[in-house]
């Protein structure tokens, strides 16, 4: 089970289109961390069986993350870190907005689509994520490429989420589109 609400760490990162790389920009919908949202004995077992249970997103790999930046544009990416820590790049590497941030077990990012992430170093060893997207999506791959300009348009059009990825009817993610963030 996640930590409760009240007791729920999080912290938001609008970062500026670097580039071919639209970031927060093409929704206005910022990075998401859920600090220790899950116990330290998570396993990636139960984090998709928990994803499951809220029904929002589906659970579609188990994997570290790739070491080149990329993002995704037909759908919002939640990623439950399921073992080891690791620095991880949001935003693009040369991008003076980026966010670099250590994340670790039990710890839960909502990667709004357009933005840039990578791998910077796997800390323990061992690094794993549960990667999810929303049901009824497809994820693709960009690079921020020019022949990529149409499907980074096609952003802008994506929805949002109607219930938290983790908590359901209420949580951080349904904070930026009901005004508390």
């Amino acid at each position: 089970m996640p930590a409760p609400l009240r007791d729920l760490r999080v912290s938001y990162h609008f970062i500026p289109s670097f580039n071919l790389i639209p970031n927060t920009s093409s929704q206005n919908h910022p990075l998401i961390i859920y600090h220790e949202c899950f116990p330290p004995s998570i396993s990636a077992t139960v984090a998709e069986a928990h994803l499951r249970s809220v029904g929002v997103v589906e659970p579609q790999w188990r994997y570290t993350m790739y070491s080149t930046t990329h993002f995704h544009c037909t759908a919002h990416e939640v990623l439950c870190i399921a073992s080891g820590r690791a620095k991880l790049c949001f935003g693009g590497e040369n991008n003076p907005g980026k966010v670099e941030t250590e994340v670790k077990i039990g710890d839960v990012i909502i990667v709004p689509a357009g933005v840039g992430h990578r791998l910077l170093q796997d800390l323990d060893g061992g690094f794993e994520m549960v990667g999810s997207y929303p049901k009824g999506t497809d994820w693709d791959m960009c690079y921020g490429r020019e022949d990529e300009k149409e499907n980074i348009e096609a952003i802008k059009d994506l929805a949002w989420f109607d219930k938290d990825p983790i908590y359901g009817d209420e949580g951080p993610a349904l904070q930026i589109v009901y005004g508390g963030v």
